[in-house]
């Protein structure tokens, strides 16, 4: 079966759903002229039901796209989304497409806010960080007529295009390392989790994978904020001064268990023998640490060109209908030298 062609939302769409004419609700979308408030807010909200958004392209360009692809990612802060960037614009690179980027700082409004105006100037098509979104979010990217592909997780159900990992098979494959080396008294370390769902899905797998060795984390702290080697050398000191039997500790990323690594080699503790640790991300910068700490590659770099390639692919008249659009990676576990107790003779 061929998919249908993906066909934007016009004004007429609206104004069916909203009972005015297309000029009322074309008053309305561009704040121009005398329309009451009643119906107003009627128009409003019929148009973001339906995740429509306003074409800013003028005059002849109107029916056309422009050559943008809409990048919309969390945090630039993170050095886990420059990796997805450059894994974008290596595919990119050599086509009329140009990714632009918007930022979104986890929040669920902020994230609808720069959807709109990016979808305003009709791009060539959305990459997106996440599955979860508000309502008004999934609307725009349903009903925006592009290609969408939702990147980072496989975790759940897409709008369109996925490509990523999943995150609670990353957690319960690090809990099977970590008790295959013999550890058991885990200690948890990570950040505020309510709106970083991939973080939360991965300590959802490793307590599962724990779970099933009949063995239960014995401590957690979460942070938000500040330096992330700075939390973790903080966290670390407060948590085996709370739970000083802990033999493991697992970071949520490689970051804040760089900071405890250098609180545990500044403590003269025995790592791997006396306490095992391990991170998530396999950031190159940490490279350079007295440790190789243990730690998961996210498959950032190529999640960024899977994901370019799926929008190029549709943006051609030849496209290819057989390429993959939902595509999970496998990311690769090192064991680095924080998670080898077995192995230390």
């Amino acid at each position: 079966m061929t998919t249908p062609p993906k066909r934007p939302l016009t004004l007429r769409d609206v104004s069916y759903a909203c009972g005015v004419s297309e000029m009322t609700v074309s008053r309305v979308l561009r704040k121009r002229g005398d329309v009451s408030e009643a119906t107003r807010n009627r128009v409003l909200a019929a148009a973001k039901a339906l995740g429509y958004v306003p074409n800013q392209i003028a005059g002849s360009l109107a029916s056309q796209r422009v050559n943008l692809v809409a990048v919309v990612i969390p945090s630039l802060g993170n050095m886990v989304f420059p990796e997805v960037l450059n894994g974008i614009n290596q595919v990119l690179e050599d086509t009329p497409l140009q990714p632009v980027v918007g930022v979104t700082d986890y929040l669920p409004e902020k994230e609808e806010r720069v959807l709109y105006e990016m979808l305003s100037w009709r791009p060539s098509g959305v990459i997106i960080a996440g599955l979860e979104h508000s309502e008004a979010t999934r609307a725009m990217l349903r009903n925006a007529g592009i290609p969408v592909v939702e990147i980072m997780d496989t975790d759940g159900k897409p709008v369109d295009a996925m490509v990523g990992i999943s995150h609670r098979r990353a957690g319960r494959e690090m809990a099977q390392a970590i008790l295959r080396e013999g550890y058991e008294r885990i200690g948890f370390m990570g950040t505020k989790m309510p709106l970083d769902h991939r973080a939360r899905k991965r300590f959802e797998g490793f307590t599962e994978g724990l779970a099933k060795a009949g063995v239960e984390i014995e401590d957690r702290a979460f942070y938000s904020g500040g330096s992330a080697l700075a939390k973790g050398r903080e966290m670390t000191q407060e948590m085996l001064e709370r739970s000083p039997d802990l033999d493991f500790l697992y970071y949520s990323n490689d970051m804040i268990g760089a900071g405890g690594l250098l609180h545990l080699i500044d403590q003269g503790i025995d790592i791997p023998g006396q306490i095992g640790l391990a991170g998530f991300n396999n950031v190159e910068l940490l490279q350079g640490l007295p440790r190789q700490l243990a730690t998961m590659d996210a498959c950032r770099n190529e999640i960024g060109q899977a994901a370019a390639r799926i929008i190029l692919n549709q943006t051609q008249p030849d496209s290819d209908p057989e390429m993959q659009t939902q595509i999970t990676l496998t990311p690769t576990l090192s064991l680095g030298d924080t998670l080898r107790r077995r192995r230390q003779g």
